[in-house]
């Protein structure tokens, strides 16, 4: 093997098991992560499918990623071009697609696309920023860029570029927060996110009573509507 290419592995391999050993609280070691890990190892398989990629060895590049795929539960395309320190945690149902590319830091959670939305060649799947946090189950599609420290939640569906620093989610992703860039975030707390759904409908169901009480004709028939506190009762709904 060429020292430059073990000079890189080595360097590589530090900064992933750094980085899962810092992003992960049950992470109780390097040697645990090292031998335990599957998003580790579908990033060590996809460094060296890569480097076999750009050298022209493309059909052993596309086994050895069919290989690691069978193993770790990830898919990446041996062309995706992967950042240093990026951390896939809990690995099950990653998908990368060809085309994407992913910066530095960047953590992925299980069940994320990275995917293409055409069938023409060239360029059709995402950037993703430096320090990005793609929560599980996101799709981000096309030729789009998520911009630095931004945070994708949970099952979102990105199909538009965000700009750094952005909260997006939603299907369609919508971005709902700017957050400073002199403070970027390290956890995704999807507890946190708002229901846009619920949101609008509150909104709308207030609106509709306005509308009735400024022309007399309010109802007396009950609205159905979410409550404040955002817990359904088991009587709003005929079952």
């Amino acid at each position: 093997m060429p020292g430059e290419l073990r000079h890189d592995l080595r360097h590589d391999l530090r900064r992933d098991l750094r980085a899962a050993t810092d992003r992960d609280p049950a992470a109780r070691s390097p040697l645990e992560v090292a031998l335990t890990y599957p998003g580790v190892h579908a990033l060590w398989a996809h460094r060296l499918n890569h480097w076999l990629w750009e050298r022209g060895l493309r059909l052993v590049a596309r086994g050895g990623s069919s290989i690691a795929r069978l193993l770790t539960g990830v898919e990446i395309h041996p062309a995706a071009v992967i950042g240093n320190g990026v951390f896939i945690d809990h690995a099950a149902g990653v998908v990368i697609g060809e085309t994407a590319q992913v910066g530095d830091d960047v953590t992925i959670y299980q069940g994320v696309t990275l995917g293409g939305t055409s069938l023409e060649r060239g360029k059709r799947h995402p950037t993703i920023g430096n320090r990005v946090i793609i929560g599980a189950g996101a799709k981000i599609l096309g030729p789009i860029t998520i911009g630095d420290d931004s945070r994708v939640g949970a099952n979102a569906v990105v199909v538009g570029s965000v700009p750094a620093n952005s909260v997006v989610v939603g299907i369609p992703g919508r971005i709902i927060a700017r957050t400073p860039s002199s403070a970027p975030s390290t956890t995704l707390d999807d507890g946190l996110m708002p229901d846009l759904i619920g949101l609008s409908l509150r909104s709308l169901a207030r609106r509709v009573d306005e509308l009735e009480t400024l022309a007399g004709t309010e109802s007396e028939e009950r609205h159905v509507r979410p409550p404040d506190s955002g817990i359904w009762s088991g009587e709003d709904f005929s079952i």
